[in-house]
């Protein structure tokens, strides 16, 4: 019995191991792809996370941008508004300097031509008189001082107090240096309030001990004022003119806020009516403090009215307008 050929069963077996490879092969490249597209899969989802991190920080940044925005023009408005007011005050404040400059200017016109008149009537005088004339005169700084007793009414209002009441006090005790020794001393407010209220409708006595009470005494003394000096005049007339005494009135002030000159100047012509031709029943001096003019914010249109009041109430009650110049 012959022996078969067994090559027929090797061929076999190589088949089996080609066919075992390739699947091996495949096996292998599904497990390659199921893990390339996994962790292609994973940097996609750590990507889209960053991008929504990034879009909100943006969307953030773009808030703050307008918030930032709105308060720059905000500021940018205030500062607009800064420079208009700024703008305003400095054209108030060039209208007030040339108000001041001019005022300046009329004075120096107006004491230019009251020299050069004075220079022409003192060379009149001496041509018709002689150069050795002297006339005997009662007038101390051109105020006439033949009175025998004095009031002073004096404005007690707060630009007055505040700003100038030691001035005040200087020049009542000026006034009073003037006067030696008089019968009777009163001192009221604008309003016609008394600083001693047991001398209420009396004279103070006058000595230096009464004299340096009041002077004292002013320092602190402050009662209601409305700026208006009538009311004073009126109380002082009624409750202290006699035909036997000769009083001068002595009024203090620095504005005038009344609503008439005209109506204060003819109130005082009825109760300060003329007993002979050309002589009132009591003399009334004034005296001007240039608060408004000097210091910061001042009224310079009630300032200015107060002194054309004071300089035709003194002229027509026989009397004389001091106006000051300083606080100091």
């Amino acid at each position: 019995m012959k022996k078969r050929n067994r090559m027929i069963q090797e061929v076999s077996i190589s088949f089996l191991d080609v066919i075992s490879c390739g699947f091996g092969a495949i096996v292998l490249l599904l497990l390659i792809a199921k893990t390339a597209e996994t962790t292609s899969f994973e940097q996609g989802e750590d990507l889209s996370g960053s991008v929504r991190q990034l879009q909100q920080q943006l969307f953030t940044i773009r808030g703050e941008s307008q918030v930032l925005n709105r308060e720059l023009r905000s500021r940018e408005e205030q500062l607009s508004d800064i420079r208009l007011r700024i703008a305003r005050l400095r054209e108030q404040l060039a209208s007030l300097e040339k108000q001041r400059d001019d005022i300046a200017q009329v004075d120096t016109t107006e004491r230019d031509e009251l020299t050069l008149a004075l220079q022409v009537l003192t060379e009149e005088m001496e041509r018709l008189l002689g150069r050795n004339f002297r006339k005997e005169t009662s007038l101390i700084g051109g105020i006439p001082v033949d009175s025998e007793y004095i009031i002073f009414i004096v404005d007690t209002s707060g630009s007055m107090f505040n700003y100038a009441w030691p001035k005040v006090r200087r020049e009542m005790i000026n006034i009073l240096d003037i006067y030696p020794e008089v019968k009777g001393i009163q001192i009221m407010n604008d309003m016609g309030d008394y600083m001693f209220s047991s001398y209420r409708r009396k004279w103070i006595p006058d000595s230096p001990a009464r004299r340096q009470a009041i002077v004292q005494r002013l320092a602190t003394w402050t009662p209601f004022s409305n700026s208006s000096p009538v009311e004073g005049i009126e109380a002082a007339i009624r409750a202290y003119y006699a035909p036997d005494q000769k009083i001068s009135l002595y009024v203090f002030g620095d504005d005038f806020t009344g609503r008439s000159i005209r109506e204060v100047l003819d109130t005082v012509d009825r109760i300060n009516r003329e007993r002979r031709e050309g002589e009132r029943l009591v003399r009334i001096h004034t005296v001007g403090f240039p608060v408004h003019f000097l210091v910061p914010g001042g009224r310079m249109q009630t300032a200015t009215r107060f002194a054309a009041l004071m300089r035709e109430l003194s002229y027509r009650n026989g009397g004389t307008f001091v106006g000051l110049n300083s606080l100091n």
